[in-house]
């Protein structure tokens, strides 16, 4: 399949992958998936964004898996997961994917908890009744139409589908300044492992190649319909500092929605649980309490 020899090798660049102990491999979808499973307590499904792995939940995780059965993995294309034919890298792709992956290992969360993009997905899946869970929270959540995507899409698309663009894109990679600018233009100043974990993913085209493909195939024109019509609450987790989702988009989307409402954070950036992963377990700890959920 397109750039599935350029993808990540876990023997290799996941070598000294964070929370590594807790990784494994399954099949299903006709996909091989990386996951990672610890914690025991009520079932907590993590979700991450586009362009990253599990290891944006490097220290989230470990914390949440205090108090909860935490599950997390790489999405479609991202990391050490295989790329997916068709459209299995659209919204409703990828929420088909990940709850046969759910399936194939009896998971049944009782909490879920998204970053930007993933949040839309874990909205998806839940509006299918894939997931039921008692409430999702979104951490600096990618749930309104990016403005101008008529034109992007299309753009990411062509980038897909050419077989250079994703080399060139791994290419530029190689210089961790590069790395450090696109994550410091999201508003989030993350360490120096982080950043060395991103940069070992960039220069994969294959990785790339996903993170593009997501872009390409990327439509949320139904999700505030989906919204709306959620039967339990949406927290939106915002950051003051994120400049990938405007923290108004949160104002917006609870304004249209009766379950959905707004928690601000008075730090960091869109990647605030990288930033400060001790402030954010302790939120989502206590927003499990106030659900029920612990």
């Amino acid at each position: 399949m397109l750039f599935d020899q350029d993808r990540p090798s876990w023997s290799i660049d996941g070598g000294d992958w964070p929370n590594r102990q807790h990784s494994r491999f399954i099949q299903s979808g006709g996909l091989s998936w990386h996951v990672q499973q610890m914690g025991t307590g009520p079932q907590l499904l993590l979700l991450h964004g586009t362009g990253a792995a599990t290891h944006s939940f490097r220290d989230l995780a470990p914390r949440l898996a205090e108090n909860f059965q935490v599950l997390t993995l790489d999405l479609p294309g991202h990391g050490f997961t295989a790329m997916p034919p068709g459209n299995g890298m659209s919204l409703d792709g990828m929420a088909r994917l990940i709850g046969g992956v759910l399936t194939r290992t009896n998971f049944e969360p009782a909490l879920v908890v998204g970053h930007s993009a993933g949040a839309a997905i874990l909205v998806d899946m839940t509006h299918a009744a894939m997931i039921e869970p008692k409430g999702i929270i979104a951490l600096n959540g990618a749930l309104r139409p990016i403005r101008g995507a008529s034109l992007f899409s299309p753009l990411a698309k062509l980038l897909f589908l050419n077989p250079l663009a994703p080399k060139l894109f791994a290419w530029r990679a190689l210089s961790s300044q590069a790395t450090r600018g696109l994550l410091e233009g999201t508003g989030s100043h993350i360490d120096r492992v982080g950043i060395e974990l991103y940069e070992r993913l960039f220069r994969k085209s294959g990785h790339v190649a996903g993170t593009l493909g997501m872009m390409a195939n990327w439509n949320l024109d139904g999700i505030a319909g989906q919204i709306a019509s959620l039967a339990m609450p949406l927290i939106l987790l915002t950051a003051p500092n994120d400049r990938a989702v405007p923290p108004r988009d949160a104002v917006l989307l609870a304004a249209s929605g009766k379950s959905v409402r707004v928690q601000a954070l008075d730090s960091g950036g869109h990647l605030v649980h990288e930033e400060n992963p001790e402030r954010v377990a302790d939120l989502i700890r206590d927003l499990a309490h106030q659900l029920g959920v612990l």
